[in-house]
């Protein structure tokens, strides 16, 4: 059985066996460098390494897998959640620009409505109203010449006094 620490190498269709370098103080390039002389390989000591997983390692795997799998929906579920938001979005505007231009339809017409002519047509069509004639019409005569007069009392003593005083200066004035 060959030892652990063996290096074998394939070279034009033949193996070449190198020794454990640690043995001869040798490091891994000098070893390469050296010839080795070149023999028929013994297929008998040529052992296949097998490799034997781990019980956790599979199972970590697994749980691995599962997570990142788990990630990956959540990620694919946010986006189609925030298309489906966006849509939603996009058509509420559409939506809305429609009922923009129904309003401004309604009021040009609500405007052409309420024209002079429509309102007069509306009244005597739907109201039975009619025009007024000259002889239903009654003119009211205002005085506007009116003046109020107050009378004046009766003159007290003080206001006789004053009145002399008032009559004495403007004598002497001129």
């Amino acid at each position: 059985m060959p030892d652990r620490d063996s290096v074998f190498y394939y070279k034009n269709g033949t193996y070449n066996r190198a020794e454990p370098n640690r043995a001869h103080g040798y490091d891994d390039d000098e070893a390469r460098r050296q010839k080795q002389p070149e023999q028929e390989p013994d297929r008998s000591n040529i052992m296949h390494r097998t490799t034997e997983a781990k019980s956790g390692s599979v199972f970590t795997i697994i749980l691995v897998s599962l997570v990142a799998a788990a990630l990956l929906g959540t990620v694919i579920y946010v986006l189609d959640r925030r298309n489906t938001v966006y849509n939603n979005v996009s058509a509420k505007q559409n939506e809305l620009t429609l009922m923009e231009a129904e309003n401004v339809r309604l009021q040009s017409e609500l405007e052409s409505r309420i024209t002079a002519r429509n309102v007069e047509d509306y009244a005597e069509n739907v109201l039975g109203m009619k025009k007024i004639d000259s002889s239903q019409i009654n003119y009211i005569e205002i005085q506007t010449n009116d003046v109020v007069n107050i009378p004046e009392g009766e003159a007290t003593v003080l206001t006789k006094i004053k009145n002399f005083f008032d009559t004495c200066v403007e004598y002497f004035r001129g």
